[in-house]
């Protein structure tokens, strides 16, 4: 697959010159260079896309984690799964919408059921929760659909350190009572707990 970006910056500098002017030899050739057709190889794309992925996702974790500390030290652990479950998905809407992509979370144990893999994103997760069944290391991936023209970006994410068992460790033990309250009224169909520290959450994905 080939993009061809043609850069159209001949008729701005003619243009621009009145009748007095002159263009000089150097702004022809300058010209020239500019109007050549950028050949850009499919792996570039790939590459380019794996960078973008790598970045926004770590953006997105950096500002949920970030608003959740906040949330845990002024409302305490319940306080912050209101936070959560109000603003989490707006953050991550807010931020695609910033980049023109869709970037979500996805989760066969979702707490919440926008957090469901779609039919695209299914067996990818699948083949990242072999992966940790397995012990086998995960990498980010890019998957091409619709003939090429969709990039979908996908991370694991794992449980990174014993805050998050507040909310998805052991009930009772991890999670306290009055934290398991709040989860049972705000996501009945919850799935999310049972976790230990490095155990596989979900995946990133973002839809470009």
């Amino acid at each position: 697959m080939k993009i061809f970006a043609p850069v159209f910056v001949s008729m701005i500098l003619i243009v621009s010159c009145g009748p007095q002017e002159r263009v000089s030899k150097e702004t022809f050739e300058e010209v020239n260079r500019n109007m050549e057709i950028k050949r850009v190889t499919e792996a570039e794309i790939i590459q380019e896309a794996m960078i973008w992925g790598d970045s926004l996702t770590l953006e997105a974790q950096n500002q949920l984690i970030s608003n959740l500390q906040k949330a845990i030290s002024e409302q305490g652990i319940p306080g912050a799964i209101d936070f959560c479950n109000v603003n989490a998905l707006p953050i991550l809407t807010e931020l695609g919408k910033v980049y023109s992509v869709q970037l979500k979370r996805a989760s066969n144990r979702a707490r919440n059921s926008a957090d469901l893999p779609t039919d695209e994103e299914r067996p990818i997760l699948e083949a990242y929760e072999y992966n940790a069944e397995n012990g086998i290391k995960s990498d980010p991936n890019i998957q091409k659909f619709e003939n090429g023209e969709v990039l979908l970006y996908t991370k694991p994410i794992t449980i990174p350190s014993g805050m998050c068992l507040n909310c998805h460790g052991e009930p009772e033990k991890e999670i306290s009572k009055e934290t398991l309250v709040k989860l049972d009224q705000l996501y009945p169909s919850d799935r999310a707990r049972g976790h230990k520290v490095g155990d596989l959450r979900g995946m990133w994905s973002v839809r470009i």
